[in-house]
């Protein structure tokens, strides 16, 4: 297309559409592609949850840990129940514990290293993990799919919205983030009225937003602006 198609900007030159709103629809009714979020949910009335992460690495490492320690510090028990001195390293600890005061510093710097360390295994252990993937609606009214689940992984996500934004007349380039509660599209229109732009954006990533098949449809948000003038 010739630079002589482009049309100027009647107003800003940077605008935007929030999470309330709706773009219209072919039929000039207004749609829900910015609207709140749905959340879907399955035939039996549960709503489809995140993916939970087995976390594999973590739970590996704490329990080399402490089997290490605890075969360790039971090793050197046995050892001394059967006669011999305890190891230096058991006296060495017992007499800091019972000599040092709790102010003191390097108390002090222990106790928030093992406070730290406990909090990270139970921030593990009761959040799902696995940000990546986003659950997708569950099959219904087919007999056998009940436990059926799939998820889609964030990247493709927005690769397939960056794909369709690109699409619409006007778009130079554009970028999308796809989150759990929102999408944010953020376009350069190098010609085309900025707000004809946005309007078919809203519509043409609403539309495709809905066809992710996501159990949690994301709140659309588009941003469409000029390019900076090198």
């Amino acid at each position: 297309m010739s630079a002589n198609t482009s049309r100027q900007p009647t107003g800003d030159s940077d605008l935007s559409s929030g999470p309330g709103q709706a773009a219209p629809s072919a039929d000039g009714t207004p749609g829900t592609a910015g609207g709140a979020t749905r959340k879907v949910v399955d035939g039996s009335g549960r709503s489809a949850h995140r993916f939970w992460s087995s976390r594999r690495i973590p739970a590996a490492l704490a329990a080399l840990l402490s089997a290490a320690a605890v075969g360790f510090l039971l090793y050197d028990v046995v050892a001394v129940r059967a006669g011999r001195n305890a190891m230096h390293w058991r006296r060495r600890l017992a007499e800091e514990l019972a000599t040092r005061p709790l102010d003191d510093v390097w108390m002090i710097v222990g106790a928030a290293v093992a406070m730290a360390l406990g909090l990270w295994l139970f921030l593990l252990a009761v959040t799902p993990g696995l940000r990546r993937l986003l659950p997708m609606r569950q099959p219904t009214g087919n007999s056998g799919t009940e436990d059926v689940r799939a998820g889609l992984d964030r990247r493709a996500a927005e690769l397939v919205l960056r794909d369709r934004a690109v699409r619409v007349p006007g778009v130079q380039s554009a970028q999308v983030d796809v989150g759990r509660r929102k999408a944010k599209a953020r376009a350069q229109a190098h010609f085309r009225d900025l707000e004809e732009v946005r309007a078919d954006l809203d519509a043409e990533l609403g539309e495709a937003v809905t066809s992710l098949g996501l159990a949690r449809q994301p709140t659309l948000a588009v941003r469409v602006r000029r390019p900076k003038k090198g």
